[in-house]
């Protein structure tokens, strides 16, 4: 027992151990003095940080109380500084062996989704003939559900870069050498799987009356294929809405079973995956109108409640233009989202932030798939 504590110790710098024979004491003493004086600066900053998104979080507070009792959320209700950055030493590489590190579990792609689809449902989705079948079926939907062109159009383009397909997963949409999907975000908006449980356990009832009349207006084989497919996706609707309505559990599910896998699977069907799709948009555009907000969101603003959930967006919404250029997008943000998302932190501000999303929706509408998308929107 002794021993594997020194040796863990060791591991962590702390302590000689026999496992140390390889490496000289001097290198050995070199590091752990330089590990010493990066743990006193980076805890410093550690602690700067923790204080900083700490305040953060009660600002927010402050601010959604503020709402509830119809009060005026003014510039003090946020935090105007920028997030501390570390600019110490960099943490020294040990010279011991490191500790074995268990391996990540790795992201699900579509075959994966697909397989699970399959084993856990007996679903197998109508997979489109061409992205521009898919893309007018998502067009079609996206109108009858009020959106607009320029709000589907500038999502697809700011989400995939104007050039995804209905089945492009986040980290996949451009083909290069050892690319690894970095989230199960699939398809022109990038719907997460968490988004594809929470949608059917929340909004079951809209996709059963969509998808009823589709049923009522087909006939032949066809029909008695669909009505086959419709069968399986009201068992997977009725299993999402036994689900208590969190969304810590959709996300345990959709993460880490494979029922969760397969129901994702659904986003990539032609009669399923664009009203699943088109619900997340609407979903925001309904809680702007709920909170009273009846002018048309732009493309840039439907994306900033895409992008950072819809009462974060919202907030920077109806947010005053003089506002918007003083108040940090790390308001907006948990610390961990924050750090990764490089736009983010890019842009310092909300009115930076916005200006950048509206650019990228801008350049990126003359390509193919933007253009093609556009033309589906009849």
């Amino acid at each position: 027992m002794r021993r594997h504590l020194i040796c863990y110790l060791l591991l962590a710098g702390l302590a000689p151990c026999a496992a140390a024979q390889d490496v000289a004491p001097e290198v050995l003493a070199d590091y752990q003095a330089k590990l010493a004086q990066y743990e006193a600066v980076h805890g410093a900053y550690e602690r700067e940080a923790v204080a900083y998104w700490d305040a953060v979080a009660d600002k927010r507070r402050i601010r959604n109380a503020k709402r509830r009792n119809h009060e005026p959320v003014v510039l003090a209700d946020y935090v105007l500084t920028q997030p501390p950055v570390y600019a110490g030493p960099p943490k020294p590489v040990s010279p011991l062996p490191p500790p074995p590190v268990p391996p990540k579990p790795e992201i699900p792609v579509v075959a994966d989704f697909l397989q699970a689809a399959r084993a856990e449902w007996d679903f197998v989705p109508d997979l489109p003939a061409s992205d521009l079948d898919f893309k007018r079926a998502y067009a079609k939907a996206a109108r009858a559900a009020g959106l607009t062109r320029e709000q589907i159009v500038g999502i697809y383009a700011f989400e995939t870069g104007g050039h995804g397909s209905y089945n492009s997963q986040a980290g996949l949409g451009t083909p290069r050498p050892n690319a690894h999907a970095i989230s199960p975000a699939i398809g022109y908006n990038q719907l997460l799987s968490t988004n594809t449980v929470s949608l059917f356990g929340e909004s079951g009832p809209r996709f059963i009356a969509a998808l009823e009349a589709k049923e009522k207006a087909l006939s032949g084989e066809r029909g008695a294929e669909f009505a086959r497919k419709f069968a399986v996706l009201r068992r997977m609707i009725a299993y999402c809405r036994s689900l208590p309505h969190a969304w810590a559990k959709y996300d345990e599910i959709a993460k880490h079973t494979e029922k969760g896998w397969g129901i994702h699977a659904a986003v990539l069907d032609i009669d399923v995956g664009p009203l699943l799709q088109v619900q997340k948009l609407l979903d925001s555009v309904l809680f702007a109108r709920t909170k009273g907000y009846e002018k048309p969101l732009t493309a840039a603003e439907l994306e900033l409640m895409n992008l950072t959930g819809d009462g974060n967006g919202f907030d920077m919404v109806t947010m005053p233009a003089a506002m918007r250029e003083r108040v940090p997008t790390a308001n907006f943000f948990q610390r961990m989202g924050y750090e990764r998302n490089p736009v983010a932190r890019r842009t310092g501000v909300v009115a930076a932030l916005i200006a950048e999303i509206a650019g990228k929706m801008a350049s990126e509408a003359n390509t193919p798939g933007a253009k093609e998308l556009a033309a589906a929107y009849q």
